[in-house]
């Protein structure tokens, strides 16, 4: 650093110094050089493009001369010492998260005690087979999972030396290559993942504070359907976290699509800490793909209905009530509603067997009072009832 003649101003210059194992200076290499005046709000500290600069000068540097130790340890033969000869000359490329750069990757020839034919390698290209950082792919992978593919090129592009050296076509095959790679290290699938017994399980250390899970499902209208009938998928969606409010983990899939949705589920689970004696609470909206999902995870796994779901099928019996209208029973409806609000009140405090002993006390049974089927409207009411006393009993088997 030196300041100018007038107190003023300064220039700072950046430098590198390689230092060999014994301590010795072997190399000096200037990275960048600044110049300040009077101190501005804005010349205060390092502008994002000088920041930029300075981080792709030090990777240069400092990979140039990583990738010249790694080719001089290869020259010589790790059986014999002898130095191999070299064929030839060429670069590669390697993209990192400060730039592209080129580096030189000699081509050597094999010894004889090593092979025969003494075939030729470049060990810096055996070493690189993909000539990516893996920082980079980090980076691009995570950015791409929460926004779009271009606002990824531009928030790298923004804070990254990278020039123009990404875009949206690369960052696309990265992720699912990435996904690929993420998908061949998932296990096989199986239908239980309960492993050991009680006495195994008590075994084990003091397990952290419970899980909280919780998973919905939806479907979605394709884009290149025929017609409005066809074209639908169902995608499920969850989320983990500690009872205490720490780190959480979402997770997605097609059902029908994905071929190890629960193996996912497990390992995602696992990943967290999860044991065999740690308590983990589901919460779900009781259909039949979520719920067949989160079955035999864990031993200590409670399963939970939330009260959203479970009051939204009770509206809809409700509506299903108001409908009802028969000449005969004229008082059916109002007893039908009466019925259905004390088994909401019952489901709110927790009283599941209460509700489900009182559900038949009322016109809910499919056999009691049935309208003569005679006329067209006491028909429709044997309907609405019917439809009723199959919509009740799915509530008690999710909440069982």
């Amino acid at each position: 650093m030196a300041l100018g003649l007038d107190g003023g101003g300064m220039k700072i210059k950046i430098q590198i110094t390689i230092e060999s194992d014994e301590g010795k200076p072997e190399a000096l290499q200037e990275v960048a050089q600044l110049n300040r005046g009077s101190l501005r709000p804005e010349s205060l500290g390092l502008t994002l493009a000088e920041a930029r600069s300075i981080l792709a000068g030090i990777e240069q540097t400092v990979v140039e001369r990583q990738a010249a130790e790694f080719v001089a340890q290869q020259r010589l033969c790790s059986a014999c010492g002898q130095e191999r000869s070299c064929k030839g000359r060429h670069q590669i490329v390697l993209r990192t998260p400060f730039g592209k750069l080129k580096l030189e990757s000699p081509r050597l020839y094999r010894c004889q005690c090593e092979s025969e034919d003494r075939k030729s390698f470049s060990p810096l290209a055996a070493l690189l087979p993909e000539r990516t950082h893996p920082e980079l792919v980090y980076l691009e992978t995570k950015f791409a999972a929460l926004v779009s593919y271009g606002l990824t090129v531009e928030l790298l592009k923004e804070v990254l030396p990278i020039s123009q050296d990404v875009s949206t076509t690369a960052i696309r095959q990265r992720v699912r290559q990435t996904a690929e790679r993420l998908e061949d290290e998932l296990g096989e699938e199986r239908d239980i993942f309960i492993d050991g017994c009680q006495r195994d399980w008590n075994e084990l250390p003091e397990p952290a504070v419970p899980l909280i899970v919780g998973i919905d499902g939806g479907y979605v209208h394709a884009k290149d359907q025929r017609s409005r009938t066809e074209g639908w998928f169902e995608v499920i969606v969850g989320k983990s976290m500690s009872q205490q409010g720490g780190s959480s983990k979402c997770f997605g899939f097609v059902n029908r699509y994905d071929t190890k949705p629960k193996r996912r589920l497990f390992e995602m689970l696992k990943s967290q800490g999860m044991q065999m004696n740690q308590a983990v609470t589901f919460l779900s909206d009781g259909g039949d793909t979520v719920r067949d999902l989160q079955m035999y995870l864990n031993p200590q796994a409670e399963h939970l209905l939330d009260w959203f779901h479970i009051t939204m099928r009770l509206t809809v019996m409700g509506q299903m009530a108001k409908s009802i209208n028969t000449n005969d029973q004229p008082n059916l409806s109002a007893e039908v509603e009466k019925e259905l609000e004390r088994l909401k009140w019952n489901l709110w405090h927790g009283n599941v067997s209460q509700g489900a002993a009182n559900r038949g006390r009322s016109g809910i049974r499919s056999g009691h009072r049935r309208p003569r089927p005679r006329a067209t409207e006491v028909a429709e009411g044997r309907s609405r009832i019917r439809d009723l006393h199959q919509c009740q009993p799915n509530i008690y088997s999710q909440l069982r």
